[in-house]
């Protein structure tokens, strides 16, 4: 289902997209509340009955086909994982613009216990690949593109664009530890919720690839030894449900870099609209040009 114009992608633009795409999708726009803001634009309608998810550009469409793939996959593999809802076919296109529609699991944002978070990625992992061809992680692709339409200063973009060049040579020296495989490959604590039951989901399938199943853990590694966000016990509890302590792989520095220039670049996508997001990405870049500590990188 398509409609096509193009315009500037902000939150105003996203919402104006959501409300046409609503129409087309015959679902009732009451109560739309932004959640945030970053390749997607995510909103929350009816006070969280449903979530919906706008691409933030048309360069987004093919993920976004895959990513409803990969929800019919995990629900006739019964995995606990977003599901899709309204009749219309999804995604809508508004703009150039994929839309899509899931349910809301929950009043609010309750977190699944990191412990559950290994057990669900163990379970994950351990399914069979789905009938379709999910893309290779190609994790520098996502920082070309990025830092191509980012507002950041010239010597910021020169010294990211530089870094990744340096972390993709060792990227491609890795030898890992886990079999490849589908990977959710985005897998942190705000992409594990609890539905209204209180039984913890998956959410935000958008980036399934196949690659080394390391990939998948290291963010709740990071979160934990890099920023401080999870305690020794939570993340002791997250490698003990999973089976796998990924920070005693060799590898584990290089690939917690290459996360780390993920993380800025997703950020800097912001740094035109919003000047927190554009000083927290010149804060990261100064760390990472110094080498100096992340405990004071603040949450996006």
């Amino acid at each position: 289902m398509t409609t096509s114009e193009r315009t500037v992608f902000d939150a105003d633009a996203a919402e104006g997209i959501l409300r046409r795409a609503c129409a087309l999708a015959d679902v009732d726009p009451d109560g739309i509340e932004m959640l945030r803001f970053g390749d997607h634009a995510v909103f929350r309608i009816d006070g969280g009955r449903i979530v919906s998810r706008v691409g933030r550009s048309p360069d987004r469409l093919p993920s976004v086909r895959r990513e409803v793939a990969v929800a019919a996959w995990l629900a006739a593999e019964e995995y606990p994982a977003a599901r899709l809802v309204t009749e219309a076919e999804q995604p809508v296109v508004v703009e150039g613009h994929p839309v899509t529609f899931w349910e809301g699991l929950a009043d609010g944002e309750k977190y699944a216990s990191t412990r559950e978070m290994g057990e669900l990625l163990q379970r994950l992992h351990g399914l069979e690949p789905p009938s379709f061809s999910l893309p290779t992680l190609r994790p520098f692709d996502k920082v070309a593109r990025r830092l191509e339409r980012a507002a950041i200063p010239d010597r910021t973009r020169a010294y990211l664009g530089s870094l990744a060049h340096e972390l993709a040579a060792e990227y491609d020296r890795l030898r890992f530890a886990l079999p490849a495989g589908p990977l959710h490959g985005d897998f942190n604590i705000g992409n594990v919720l609890r539905d209204d039951a209180g039984r913890p989901k998956v959410i935000d399938l958008d980036g399934f690839v196949t690659g080394p199943r390391e990939w998948d853990l290291m963010q709740t590694a990071m979160y934990y030894d890099s920023f401080g966000w999870h305690t020794e016990a939570e993340y002791a509890d997250f490698a003990e449900g999973y089976g796998f302590d990924v920070r005693q792989w060799s590898g584990y520095a290089v690939l917690r870099s290459v996360r780390e220039l993920l993380m800025v670049t997703w950020l800097s996508q912001n740094a035109g609209t919003n000047p927190r997001a554009a000083e927290e990405v010149e804060k990261r870049v100064e760390s990472l040009r110094s080498g100096g500590s992340r405990r004071d990188w603040a949450p996006f």
